[in-house]
């Protein structure tokens, strides 16, 4: 897992240099940032799962912060914001909108393009919308933190049992077979 995760992420250079984050400065030179373990990785899905249901608009500058204060694998925080994109981001924010509904009591309005479209409706959307999204971001945070951890340790248990395995195959006297006690 830790191999499929340092393949898949940028540089620290390239994140270094690239002039959206250049606005941390020399908080980007904390090695803590940049290490993987099994609590940075918990703690940058924590981070980017979060920051995927705040509003699209300057989600990877938050997940950057968030990562830097909080002390997670910053590359790997901002890459999961990217989760939503043009076609993730209706259903997501749509079955926010359902849950603040639901939380709030008030019936919700279809998917019809023409009432979302229209901004006069935004003002009866926003506190649904708002409080779902935070509800969801709430959610999706604490179950990708515990979901990674499960996942690391899992994986972890795993290999030590094959490693116990073969360690043990290793030791292990051989086995006299009846053939291989014959005199030529």
């Amino acid at each position: 897992m830790k191999k499929w995760l340092k393949r898949i992420m940028p540089a620290p250079r390239t994140l270094r240099e690239n002039r959206w984050l250049s606005v941390f400065g020399k908080l980007l030179h904390d090695p803590n940032l940049w290490y993987l373990n099994r609590r940075s990785a918990a703690g940058a899905f924590a981070v980017g799962f979060f920051m995927m249901y705040m509003p699209p608009i300057g989600q990877m500058g938050l997940a950057a912060a968030a990562a830097i204060v909080v002390r997670v694998n910053l590359p790997l925080a901002v890459a999961l914001v990217w989760i939503t994109n043009p076609v993730t981001i209706p259903p997501m924010f749509y079955f926010a909108y359902l849950v603040g509904s639901w939380l709030l009591g008030s019936s919700p309005k279809g998917f019809d393009l023409g009432f979302w479209a229209d901004w006069h409706n935004w003002v009866e959307v926003m506190a649904p919308l708002g409080l779902g999204m935070l509800v969801c971001a709430t959610g999706c945070s604490i179950l990708g933190y515990f979901g990674v951890r499960l996942l690391w340790h899992w994986y972890l248990v795993r290999a030590i049992r094959r490693r116990r395995l073969r360690y043990q195959a290793l030791t292990a006297p051989a086995v006299s077979t009846p053939s291989s006690n014959r005199q030529i």
